[in-house]
């Protein structure tokens, strides 16, 4: 399995595993990690699965798309360099150990 470490705004710290082929906000959402809320349930309409991805981690993930683009734009959260929505990148084993931020708008 592929590990995934979520970091809730307070600093609180969720390990979970991942399965591949799934997305990271099904994984947080599967392992009830506290603040990704998936209003509109992975459809790339809402931004409430928004994550500040570790830096080291950003080349490992797909190209965000011009869709996600906008929709972090008019999230509730300042968007961040780092910034994606955990809706829009599929577990892979590159992803392995990859570390996760959550705003804290979601909490």
């Amino acid at each position: 399995m592929i590990k995934v470490k979520y970091i809730e705004f307070s600093g609180t710290e969720h390990q979970v595993e991942a399965k591949p082929g799934t997305s990271l906000m099904e994984t947080a959402r599967m392992n009830n990690v506290p603040g990704i809320l998936a209003d509109c349930g992975g459809a790339c309409a809402c931004a409430t699965c928004h994550v500040m991805v570790e830096p080291k981690w950003l080349d490992q993930l797909p190209t965000i798309s011009d869709e996600e683009e906008a929709m972090l734009e008019f999230g509730l959260e300042e968007r961040a360099e780092e910034s994606r929505l955990s809706c829009q990148i599929p577990v892979t084993a590159a992803l392995n150990g990859i570390v996760l931020r959550l705003p804290e708008s979601q909490t």
